[in-house]
Formats: structure tokens, sequence, C-alpha cells
């Protein structure tokens, strides 16, 4: 290039460099940011989730994990255990059964514990491990969601997911956000939430908060 003169290739090519870094710094200030405040724990002892915020009890639930036990092997069917994270949620304003199938809304809606049906519904909550033991769980699609089977919460009967009853994923979903911790551990709430130290306290505790289930 002579003296003087300006190389519009150039200039086009630096152009570029900055409009996709002008364009990225846009949509990064438009994410949503990370849900720092709150900790969801889920026993498998129990066959409970408790939902912590700034590491106060706010809530407890019964839940559902797998028939299989534990694991994060692919075709396992198993629970991972360990930390995780809240990677994805799916279903808002979803009316209480609405059905899913691989994340998508069928059009039907069915009601609690209808015969011989056992699909996703309400609600979605997908996780992301955080460990080596948990590291699968993402891409084999490890969920808190709701389940029509209600009969079963609080007794292992899943393939893999975390089972909820439909009005308490539409709870649990509406608190947390992407980002949000989660651990899922074999040992009772109470080894793990010191507010929780007595069978008798966790009924107080519930009452106060009014979410007992």
């Amino acid at each position: 290039m002579n003296a003087g003169k300006i190389d519009i290739g150039k200039l086009k090519i630096v152009g570029r460099h900055a409009f996709a870094f002008g364009s990225a710094l846009i949509l990064a200030s438009c994410a949503a940011p990370r849900d720092t405040e709150h900790h969801i724990v889920v026993s498998v002892r129990d066959q409970k989730l408790a939902l912590l915020q700034k590491g106060n009890l706010v809530a407890t639930y019964p839940i559902s994990t797998s028939k299989f036990g534990l694991s994060d092997r692919p075709g396992s069917f198993g629970t991972p255990l360990g930390e995780l994270e809240i990677a994805d949620k799916i279903g808002d304003g979803a009316p209480a059964g609405t059905v899913f199938k691989d994340r998508r809304r069928t059009g039907e809606v069915i009601s609690v514990d209808a015969p011989g049906r056992d699909p996703i519904v309400t609600r979605i909550i997908w996780l992301r491990g955080r460990e080596g033991q948990n590291a699968n769980a993402f891409r084999r699609d490890i969920y808190i969601h709701g389940t029509p089977e209600e009969r079963n919460i609080g007794r292992p009967a899943s393939y893999g997911c975390i089972r909820m009853r439909s009005l308490d994923i539409i709870n649990l979903y509406s608190q947390v956000g992407a980002g949000a911790q989660v651990s899922i551990v074999q040992s009772p709430l109470v080894a793990v939430i010191p507010e929780l130290n007595s069978a008798s306290q966790m009924a107080e505790t519930n009452h106060a908060v009014g979410v007992i289930r």
C-alpha cells in the first residue's frame, strides 16, 4: 500500500471483527444472570428435595429418584450423585399435566395418575454435572421434572431423573434460575442442612414456610 492510501480490504476485516465483538457484548449483557442465591439439595435416602436461598431453608418436597439405583453411566437409568447445576428450564406457563416429548410440548394435558401413562409433564429443569462422577448428566437428559405418577412420589420409581408432583415442580421452577447449584446426596437431609437437625424441627420449619408435602 502506498503512503497516504487506505487499504479498503483491511478496513472491511477490522469492521467485521468490531461488529462481531460488539454483538457478543450485547448478547452477553442481555443474558439472564446466573442464579447464585438458590441451592437445591436432593436426598436419595429420604426421597426428599430441599430448596435453600442464601443458605436458609425455603421449602422441602417429596421426590422420586431412580428405581435402578445410583449411576452416571450411559444406559444405566441411574440417578447421578454429586454437584450439578441447572443448565436450562423448559415449560414456562404450561398448565399442570402438560406432556413433553424431547423437551417440546405435545399439546396433550393429562391428569394425575392417568392409567398407563408415564410421560414427563408440567416443567423440566435440565441438569448439568460439574464433577467427573456426573459428567454425563446433561447428555443423559437428567432432569427434575413433573410426573403424572404422583402415587409413586416418595419412593424410587424413575429412570434416572428426579420426579416431583406437578404443583411442587411449578413452585420450585418459579424460584430457581439457570446456574443454581444442585447437590444430589445419599445422606439424609438433616446431615446436610443444619436447620433440619431433628424430625420435629423439620416439621416446624416446613410449617413456618408453608410448604410441607
